[in-house]
């Protein structure tokens, strides 16, 4: 995040620098925030998980940071994710779409990580089901 600038902003500023595609604060839904104490041992994070509302029309081209892709929820447990994306994150995104959540893993130096879900506000009436995500490729 630049200095100064909010979650949401920072989030379209990415998205319009990583892969192109403008987008406005309307456009997106914060569903998680994540602390994490101690990753590998020598950093703090502070994630902020959004779901974007508007739909793709077609896959943005092509970028300087990389490619954009989709990938089934199968297909995710192939992928070199972090330890914590793949364990808790991408599972507590999936079940609060459409709703919100907030946890803290306090990251050990043995490898162990320990999770509290501080606030769990799962949407009772949507059934959002995992057909794909892209892939968090920076931490």
């Amino acid at each position: 995040m630049e200095t100064g600038e909010s979650p949401y902003a920072c989030a379209c500023r990415e998205a319009e620098e990583e892969i192109g595609l403008k987008i406005s604060l309307a456009d997106l839904h914060l569903t998680g925030i994540v602390s994490e104490h101690g990753y590998e041992d020598q950093a703090h994070w502070l994630m902020f998980l959004f779901e974007v509302r508007k739909k793709l029309l077609k896959l943005p081209p092509p970028h300087d940071e990389g490619r954009f892709e989709f990938f089934s929820v199968g297909a995710l447990k192939r992928l070199p994710l972090p330890q914590t994306d793949r364990e808790q994150i991408w599972p507590l995104f999936w079940r609060h779409r459409g709703g919100f959540f907030a946890a803290h893993c306090r990251c050990h130096p043995d490898g162990r990580d320990d999770w509290t879900l501080e606030e769990s506000n799962q949407p009772s009436t949507i059934n959002h089901q995992p057909s794909g995500n892209a892939r968090r490729t920076d931490h």
